[in-house]
């Protein structure tokens, strides 16, 4: 009756905390830490923890992981800094067969694309991230072709023009999450630049998600690697 009373959800006043999302998509609601506050956030974290899933937080500052850490109510959490997330793993999820290869096309890239992989792998998603590919080199992007062939589905990461996802879709049989970022001079705008050329890619099977958004790349990418290990 306890576990009853708050589904599908639990009203904490400023927030309704979805416990069915875990039934319904096979993953728990996640916590998207900018404009709540810092004990909104601690109290959203304890909601999703106490159920016994996995809690993943996004965007998260280094002060909102220490005042969680300093409530000693979860020792199991780790913050990564570079991707700005808090991950609490209480729940083995069955590992994938597939690997998802999180590809940049700079340096510059990596905390859109770590954001990417820790969501993955907190899905039970096996990942391997390949860096610093870009168009500005091809030769370094050609080395991994072989492996790549082989992916059900890419996620590749991008600022400044963000070629790099028309270049790989041109050249693999698998679709391509193209993820742009707001990494660049002046005129590519915050990564509107990025988002029209992946927008705009002449190279069929490139789908686009919004700037800098690693989080909804991967959890499409891990979704469609669930489907085609479920078949096979």
């Amino acid at each position: 009756m306890e576990k009853l009373r708050h589904l599908p959800f639990e009203d904490l006043g400023f927030a309704r905390v979805d416990h069915h999302r875990q039934i319904r998509r096979g993953f728990p609601e996640v916590i998207y830490c900018p404009g709540k506050t810092t004990e909104q956030i601690i109290q959203i974290f304890g909601s999703l923890a106490e159920r016994g899933n996995n809690v993943l937080a996004t965007r998260a500052e280094p002060a909102v992981f220490e005042a969680l850490a300093a409530t000693g109510q979860f020792p199991e959490a780790q913050y990564n800094e570079l991707a700005r997330t808090i991950a609490l793993k209480q729940k083995e999820m069955p590992a994938s067969k597939s690997v998802l290869p999180i590809l940049t096309a700079g340096t510059a890239d990596l905390p859109v694309a770590m954001e990417a992989k820790v969501t993955a792998e907190i899905m039970g998603q096996r990942t391997e991230l390949i860096c610093d590919v870009g168009v500005a080199g091809l030769h370094r992007l050609l080395g991994h072709l072989p492996k790549l062939q082989g992916a059900n589905i890419i996620v590749v990461v991008a600022g400044m023009e963000g070629a790099l996802a028309s270049v790989l879709g041109g050249l693999v049989r698998c679709p391509v999450i193209a993820v742009p970022t707001s990494v660049g001079y002046g005129a590519s705008l915050h990564g509107l630049s990025a988002l029209l050329t992946m927008l705009n890619s002449c190279a069929s099977g490139v789908t686009v998600v919004n700037i800098d958004n690693g989080f909804s790349a991967a959890v499409t990418a891990t979704l469609i690697n669930r489907k085609i290990d479920a078949g096979a």
